[in-house]
């Protein structure tokens, strides 16, 4: 399955990371682990380059994180509640929960922004809080390059390290994705508002 992915990311080159990244921020297919993981792979057999592959992934990043916060900072709270209510299901999430990221945003500053990049799921999901704080474009957009910056480029060198570890890398490629799969279909398929628990 590796196999596959690979050769999908090293045909769609630098551009087609840039787009996977950007996905995996709005509603990840296949988790940034796994991308950059793999980019950084092709870099360790030298199929790719370690610079262009950390600057398409980290832009990828910056621009799927800056859509959540565009829905937050020009949505707002009356306007992104129904949406939240109406598509709780398929994103697992209450309104409660972004009050409560929000607080959380709000309580601990603006740096959560930098330290969630390393976090998966929150990663994302500190990005709608900061929108409807209306942090500022440019610190949010700084915080959010800077942070998926440190991320992807641990993710690559940790994928080059593996670039010989062929026998390993198939199984540690597949548990990954399935995992990822798992976890979110037991939580879509969990799911219950708080009010019918």
């Amino acid at each position: 399955m590796h196999d596959l992915i690979i050769q999908a990311i090293e045909r769609g080159g630098y551009l087609g990371i840039f787009v996977l990244m950007m996905l995996e921020n709005i509603f990840p297919p296949i988790p940034s682990e796994v991308i950059m993981g793999l980019g950084g792979v092709l870099v360790g057999q030298g199929r790719m380059q370690f610079w262009p592959l950390l600057l398409a992934g980290t832009i990828g990043s910056t621009l799927g994180n800056y859509a959540w916060f565009w829905a937050g900072d020009t949505w707002g709270y009356q306007r992104l509640r129904p949406f939240i209510e109406r598509r709780g299901r398929w994103l697992t999430l209450e309104w409660e929960d972004v009050e409560r990221a929000t607080a959380f945003f709000i309580k601990r500053g603006q740096w959560t922004i930098f330290f969630a990049r390393f976090l998966p799921i929150f990663r994302t999901m500190i990005s709608l809080p900061a929108g409807l704080a209306h942090m500022g474009k440019v610190r949010f957009l700084a915080y959010t390059f800077l942070g998926a910056a440190v991320w992807n480029a641990f993710l690559i060198m940790a994928g080059s390290m593996l670039a010989d570890a062929e026998h390993i890398l198939g199984w540690l490629v597949g548990g990954i994705i399935a995992l990822t799969l798992a976890g979110y279909l037991w939580r879509v398929a969990t799911w219950k508002p708080r009010a019918e628990r």
